[in-house]
């Protein structure tokens, strides 16, 4: 097999591996980077040029790992995208999001490449998305050589996947982004057990290492605890969130504790494209059985919109729970405009939940001490520190040891490190260094080409 990564930075960001398998052309993920604008968000596809993509597999729908599927689907118009049954239901969703998204940052920072795609384009595109069910083998054949693709649960969020291919002799798992704990809407990872020749793994928490106490189930506990004492001091708290996947389990949690009489009485606010993904989560559950989410988790809370202007560093005062996104509290996001009017007011609270990069508006907030400056600078505000802001372990990446654990069980001739910081990845090639004598661990340098 050969491997090139595509993103252009490493790390997370425009998430993409070309695959090459015997005479077969396969395209694992094209995402869009987060932190950057334009073109150079997407993946560097000068790999395939010339070259007849014979398939494109996606592992799930955040944008860093589709974002950008319109646009290779433009330049390849002939070759056929599979995803789970889940994923098929939710990827035109993400993508008209994304679209609109697009819109509105080239009309307020004159981006002149976007959008990158528009709406008749995702709408074009739908016919070419084939969505398989978990555990059910695919064939697909080239000129000369055939693989046999099958999707298996990844945890992590509705719908996402690890992609096991067999191609003649080898066998192969791309882990795609796993999460093996259960939440309150998905149940964890299922990866088949046993032996592979190679393995692409993520390594998303391979530098960080959960404190002892700190397990999901202590940290759920925790966050309502916080939510409560927040709420009886006078204060608001905000809870950013990914719309996909985090902002619904949110919704599972608060509802389990209010029916239990453990979360006090007070008014729960949000909105945006969070609010219309659960009805898309509902009907998963009812066709899929994949997904353990109903609507009326909503209706139970007495949820309420956010208000549809927000003013910058205006602390709205409601003693009130906001679920806004983005979880990583990106400029000119819901997240970031209510941040920037509660940070100022010692009864407030600033939780994070999931995943959150150094270099975000988030990551600032997390490591700026109480009392010092904090500059909101896409809306002008700047104000010190004197709320709470906490981070509760309520990832959706696998702890680094569990996924070590999987790697070593597997004896794989060859682990390929994906989806990390350069600090997450060093860990990984250490310790499966270590504990993987007879093993090659590979770290990727973008664009380059290996031998696998």
């Amino acid at each position: 097999m050969k491997l090139t990564d595509l993103n252009r930075d490493g790390g997370i960001g425009a998430n993409s591996l070309f695959i090459q398998l015997g005479d077969l052309n396969i395209l694992l993920d094209c995402g869009l980077h987060p932190k950057r604008v334009g073109r150079v968000a997407t993946p560097d596809f000068k790999a395939l040029r010339g070259v007849a993509l014979d398939l494109i597999i996606i592992t799930h729908c955040h944008l860093d790992h589709i974002g950008s599927l319109p646009v290779i689907m433009r330049e390849h118009p002939n070759t056929p995208v599979i995803m789970t049954s889940s994923s098929r239901m939710l990827i035109e969703r993400m993508l008209h999001n994304s679209a609109n998204v697009m819109l509105r940052q080239k009309e307020e920072d004159k981006i002149p490449d976007y959008p990158l795609f528009t709406h008749d384009e995702i709408d074009r595109c739908g016919r070419r998305l084939t969505g398989l069910p978990f555990g059910h083998a695919k064939h697909f054949r080239g000129a000369k050589d055939e693989v046999e693709i099958m999707f298996h649960p990844a945890g992590h969020v509705v719908g996402a996947a690890a992609v096991e291919i067999r191609h003649k002799h080898r066998h192969i798992l791309f882990t795609g982004d796993v999460l093996f704990e259960n939440q309150r809407t998905l149940q964890g990872a299922k990866f088949p057990a046993g032996h592979f020749d190679t393995i692409v793994m993520e390594t998303t928490r391979g530098a960080t290492e959960r404190p002892p106490g700190k397990e999901r189930v202590n940290e759920v506990a925790r966050l309502i605890t916080s939510i409560n004492d927040t709420i009886q001091r006078g204060g608001s708290f905000l809870i950013p969130v990914f719309a996909l996947g985090r902002m619904q389990e949110l919704f599972a949690i608060l509802h389990d504790a209010r029916k239990f009489g453990r979360l006090v009485e007070c008014p729960i606010f949000t909105g945006g494209l969070g609010v219309d993904l659960a009805d898309y989560f509902d009907e998963i559950c009812r066709k899929t059985k994949h997904v353990q989410f109903s609507r009326s988790i909503l209706k139970d809370l007495k949820v309420k919109p956010t208000p549809r202007k927000i003013t910058p560093g205006e602390d709205l005062q409601q003693n009130a729970i906001y679920i806004v996104s983005s979880g990583m509290m990106v400029e000119r996001t819901p997240s970031y405009a209510f941040a920037s009017g509660l940070i100022g007011n010692a009864s407030n609270t600033i939780g994070f939940v999931g995943y959150c990069d150094p270099d975000t508006p988030g990551g600032h907030l997390l490591a700026t001490k109480p009392g010092e400056d904090f500059l909101f600078e896409a809306v002008h505000v700047k104000s010190k520190l004197k709320a709470h802001v906490e981070r509760f372990e309520m990832s959706g990446h696998a702890d680094r040891e569990e996924l070590a654990e999987f790697a070593v069980q597997t004896t794989a001739r060859v682990v390929v490190l994906t989806h990390g910081e350069p600090a997450a990845r060093a860990w990984f090639a250490q310790k499966l260094g270590a504990e993987m004598a007879n093993t090659r661990v590979l770290d990727p340098v973008p664009l380059q080409t290996y031998q696998v």
